[in-house]
């Protein structure tokens, strides 16, 4: 259990009696408190009334425990006063976690490169939703089993499943070992099981307060593993299928799955300039079901644009940071990274390839022993943005199960607009910073007017064809009189000729503001930027758009995302 914190005591909640002026006069109350104030030598401040009658007395934040006690005496001796209390500290009750090894998930909890978990676990756990690992499949794992739910294994070639067949309703992880150099192609190498999924699934959601093992972020979620990865990788075709079905899609010959899941999590990837139309209709599939797609975005510190499904629209492209808040060393990069988290280092990135130095600095997740076949359970520290992923799939099932009503396009939104800054650096762009777990849980679950400063974002991906005009509109709603005179306009459009394109702000009354014009001699990719529009003449509620034009041919795209700031 944790200690609770020890604060001093600033204030006093007195309630007099009923007879008394100052139950019910303001002014005799602040009289009585300077009467008390004089009394005792203290300095006393009447600040309010409370709800239910009582007068709220400020001593100061230098009160010693002396002095509130003579305070209390004071007005405890004075026959119109009824009672006089403490105003008490109050914390919210979810404990640390019992887990045995939880003080190893530096990636959860500390200030510098975790990621704020356990304070959303006062509001959500996960409970009510399924998250599908579509992976290497599942060892059994004591830390797992009772979170796990029927899977499916999606290898469609017996020999790389290992398992005697090809698609069954069976996702044991089979071992992904290779036994030789080059059995794999050309510059693979020989290399034991990794039991992957099994790592990934431990992160999204290991059994928790349980006293062993680790805590998963969304502990009462259920993880659904999928199988598609065995020996030298999988197919673009299977891992294509097992997106359909686990978002509730249907695949022929394939039963349809009874528990269909609201958060994939896709920690594989492969070298693609562009995302196989294969992939994209089966994650715009997904999305369209209601199923938040999560991708790591590669481990090849190269822009992430040149692998997929990193590069597919739809999708929460997650790179990976360091204990100390950096981007980690291997952390593919770019415009088309939505979010980081952590994905630790196991080795510095001067340190012999393959060794692990710094294991403390790894993400440590539930694992097997074996080094072809399952042995023995056990726990084991890996590094990637493999083990980011899971972490944004985690918050992406605790926000899901905060607020059902979520739609995957509003998940991300809330996800990248309240990430917070890389303490360290990120050379290259690692979107919108880390993700911050309870910042983002608060954000779905408020329901009081927005505050200035508030973000209203569109994270849905709008297709930006040759020569045509597209928009993506953003409700505003909750504010009061005219939008700022300084209204930002931030902007994310995925594009390989951005001189080809201009941009508009159109108001709510059709007034249209230009934000960027199109040059033919703008050759760069993507276009991220925010904008700084003088709109004090626009009230500020009503529909915003977003307004493309695509002046050429020969490069597309598509609109990511864009937000307003009030």
């Amino acid at each position: 259990m944790r200690a609770l914190p020890s604060a001093p005591v600033e204030k006093v909640i007195v309630t007099y009696k009923n007879q008394a002026a100052e139950a019910g006069s303001n002014t005799a109350a602040k009289s009585d408190t300077a009467e008390k104030a004089a009394k005792t030598g203290e300095t006393l401040s009447f600040e309010r009334r409370l709800a239910g009658g009582g007068a709220l007395v400020d001593l100061g934040d230098s009160a010693t425990k002396q002095d509130v006690t003579e305070v209390m005496d004071a007005f405890r001796a004075d026959p119109s006063v009824a009672s006089v209390e403490p105003d008490i500290r109050a914390y919210a009750m979810a404990a640390a976690p019992n887990d045995t090894d939880y003080a190893k998930q530096w990636d959860l909890f500390e200030a510098t490169g975790g990621m704020n978990v356990p304070a959303a676990w006062d509001k959500t756990t996960g409970s009510g939703v399924t998250v599908a690992v579509i992976d290497t499949g599942y060892a059994a794992h004591s830390d797992l089993a009772t979170n796990v739910v029927s899977g499916y294994d999606f290898i469609s070639t017996s020999a790389d499943a290992r398992d005697g067949n090809g698609r069954d309703a069976d996702p044991k992880d089979e071992g992904d070992w290779n036994a030789t150099d080059g059995e794999c192609g050309t510059g693979s190498r020989a290399s034991n099981s990794s039991w992957h999924g099994t790592h990934v699934a431990g992160t999204i959601g290991a059994v928790t307060n349980n006293t062993k093992g680790i805590a998963g972020i969304a502990y009462n979620a259920k993880i659904q593993p999928v199988r598609v990865l065995g020996k030298c990788g999988g197919s673009s075709a299977d891992i294509a299928d097992a997106i359909t079905w686990a978002s509730g899609g249907t695949v022929p010959g394939v039963p349809a799955n009874a528990n269909p899941s609201k958060v994939i999590n896709l920690s594989l990837g492969g070298a693609s300039s562009t995302c196989p139309s294969v992939y994209q209709t089966a994650i715009n599939g997904a999305v369209s079901r209601g199923t938040t797609v999560v991708v790591a975005a590669g481990n090849s510190n190269a822009n992430a644009s040149g692998f997929t499904p990193a590069n597919c629209a739809n999708v929460i492209n997650v790179a990976s940071t360091s204990r100390e808040g950096n981007r980690s060393y291997y952390s593919n990069f770019g415009t088309i990274v939505d979010v980081a988290a952590p994905g630790g280092e196991t080795r510095r990135s001067t340190d012999t390839p393959g060794t692990v130095t710094t294991p403390e600095n790894g993400i440590y997740s539930t694992l097997n022993s074996g080094t072809t076949t399952q042995s023995a359970e056990n726990y084991k520290p890996y590094q990637g943005t493999s083990m980011a992923a899971p972490h944004i799939a985690g918050l992406a099932a605790l926000l899901k199960s905060a607020k059902s009503t979520l739609t995957p396009a509003e998940i991300e939104s809330a996800i990248k607009t309240n990430a917070r800054p890389l303490p360290g650096t990120c050379t290259g762009g690692c979107g919108t910073g880390i993700a911050d777990s309870a910042k983002t849980v608060d954000a779905v679950t408020g329901t009081t007017t927005p505050p200035t400063g508030t973000v209203f974002t569109n994270a849905n991906d709008v297709t930006i064809s040759d020569n045509t005009t597209v928009s993506s509109s953003i409700a505003v709603t909750g504010r009061t009189g005219n939008a700022p005179a300084a209204l930002k306009v931030g902007v994310d459009i995925k594009h390989t000729w951005r001189g080809d394109l201009a941009i508009d702000l159109v108001a709510p009354d059709g007034t249209v503001r230009s934000l960027k014009a199109s040059s033919s001699s703008d050759s760069a990719d993507n276009v991220l930027a925010t904008y700084t529009v003088d709109a004090s003449s626009e009230v500020a509620n009503g529909t915003w758009k977003l307004q493309v034009r695509d002046v050429a041919s020969g490069d597309t795209g598509y609109i990511d995302s864009w937000n307003l700031t009030f």
